[in-house]
């Protein structure tokens, strides 16, 4: 296959007249674009800027901000990983600034940049470049799922046309200031560059987010080429219908094995109150003392709690928490996607918690939800909750290789203790607040949620991040039994530092 960069120099040209002609109607075209978009919230919008140094990469992001509402543009051209962002996957910096629904957000620096930089200095191998590659495939395809719109352009300029642009930046007194050294070794390494870039796009373009390659010789050229793809983009989204709906696959109503992971659960198991206190107090202290490893400091811990109504979530989460120190921890408590949620992929309002190194993150319900709750109350569709399983992996893979700690826990009764427990919570007065409407129509739909629940264990279980069950009829048993699995995965890690 021809390089991909090839089509872009045919020195592509427009004369003053026609750019003349052509601008005000573009211009009024893609800021009418914008206000309907923000009106309808179909969907957001994100814009990447890469290419060659010199390019015009700049000049465009400021001609697109002075030709819409800059108001309702967010413009990140992101400097280099802070600690707060390397002590969290890649990615995370990024998620940050996702824009809303209605809104569009212009990434100078992407997901792509450092990659590139990095091979192009042969600071990493080729089979790690290509590990990149992929995953910026996966988060694209996530957020195209999601219904994002992402336009990616690549502004490209043969090596004869950047040393000209460069030589002519540095020459003048108002434009110096752009040129650096690294630009002119980059420029060094243009043809390593070039193959590098190359193999990114080739690898990336995709159906649902292909590159756009666009000559940067011609600053009119450039700039009517980049704002008619966007307006094109924008107004074929918003002008489309509805697809048809799509033929959906038989429900996974059980895992493959056919086996209940929950029905085969001993629930009887107990442990007495005497020999459950010494233990427990031994526990307690055993997570304090490994939390004030200095090794501990050299990574972070993802606890993340889902169970049946009144399995005993809450009191499990508040034996962890009193043996640490309240500066170490921070506590998410899961709802409802408030309308700041809503308006952004579905992992977002989880990829925002994620905690530092020597620190914890103990979600309260989670990104599970997905699979369990909207899905059998009908809050997304199939195809949504069906392709949550491989996202999720995804962000559990990426949680762990920057080195945090996933530990799950499922916390599981029968149906018979569940009744006992919410008669004595309506009977109870400052335990009232603990049991709404809600629990007792979940509890009508306990075989959809128990296959939901094999559904999830069955494909989200993995190496790196394992269910845990927890048979929690009794209290004192399902504690002591969270507490040791949590003790022995961060031991766990412990050792491999």
């Amino acid at each position: 296959m021809p390089p991909m960069f090839e089509s872009a120099e045919l020195g592509h040209a427009i004369d003053k007249d026609r750019y003349d002609a052509e601008e005000p109607a573009l211009r009024e075209a893609l800021l009418d674009a914008q206000y309907d978009l923000l009106e309808s919230k179909k969907c957001p919008v994100i814009i990447l800027i890469a290419g060659v140094d010199g390019a015009g990469k700049g000049e465009t992001v400021n001609l697109l901000n002075e030709w819409m509402d800059a108001r309702h543009i967010q413009t990140h051209a992101l400097s280099a990983p802070s600690a707060d962002d390397t002590e969290r996957p890649a990615f995370y910096r990024f998620w940050r600034h996702l824009p809303p629904k209605g809104k569009t957000g212009i990434f100078f620096t992407s997901w792509y940049t450092a990659p590139i930089l990095s091979r192009a200095y042969k600071a990493i191998s080729r089979a790690d470049f290509d590990q990149r590659m992929e995953e910026a495939r996966r988060f694209e395809r996530m957020l195209t799922d999601e219904g994002a719109l992402v336009l990616k352009f690549w502004f490209h300029l043969s090596k004869e046309q950047q040393r000209e642009r460069l030589t002519k930046l540095e020459k003048s007194s108002k434009t110096r200031w752009r040129v650096t050294e690294r630009d002119w070794k980059n420029f060094e390494l243009y043809d390593r560059f070039r193959k590098v870039s190359d193999r990114a796009l080739r690898e990336t373009s995709t159906a649902e987010a292909p590159w756009i390659v666009v000559e940067g010789a011609d600053e009119r050229y450039r700039n009517l080429t980049v704002g008619k793809a966007i307006l094109r983009a924008v107004r074929g989204r918003l002008d489309a219908t509805a697809p048809p709906p799509i033929e959906e696959p038989a429900p996974l109503s059980r895992p493959i094995d056919d086996l209940n992971v929950l029905r085969s659960l001993d629930l009887t198991r107990a442990v007495p109150k005497e020999e459950y206190k010494d233990e427990f107090e031994k526990l307690q202290r055993k997570l304090t003392l490994l939390t004030l490893d200095p090794r501990f400091k050299e990574l972070s811990v993802v606890v993340a709690f889902e169970g049946a109504d009144a399995a005993g979530k809450g009191g499990a989460i508040r034996r962890i928490t009193s043996a640490l120190d309240a500066r170490l921890y921070h506590l998410h408590p899961i709802a409802a996607p408030t309308e700041e949620e809503r308006a952004q992929p579905y992992l977002w309002r989880f990829w925002r918690h994620l905690p530092r190194l020597g620190k914890l993150a103990i979600f309260d319900r989670t990104w599970y939800g997905r699979v369990l709750v909207e899905r059998i109350e009908g809050f997304c569709s199939k195809d949504d909750w069906m392709r949550a399983y491989s996202e999720i992996n995804d962000f559990e893979q990426q949680l762990t290789d920057s080195r945090s700690v996933v530990v799950k826990f499922w916390l599981h009764i029968n149906q018979d203790e569940q009744l006992v427990r919410f008669k004595a919570r309506e009977a109870t007065a400052f335990k009232r607040f603990k049991i709404t409407p809600d629990d007792w129509r979940n509890r009508e739909k306990w075989d959809a949620y128990e296959r939901a629940i094999c559904d999830m264990v069955d494909r989200t279980s993995t190496e790196i991040a394992p269910w845990t069950l927890i048979e929690s009829n009794d209290k004192y048993f399902a504690r002591l039994k969270i507490l040791k699995t949590l003790i022995g995965r961060i031991e766990q890690a412990l050792e491999k530092k």
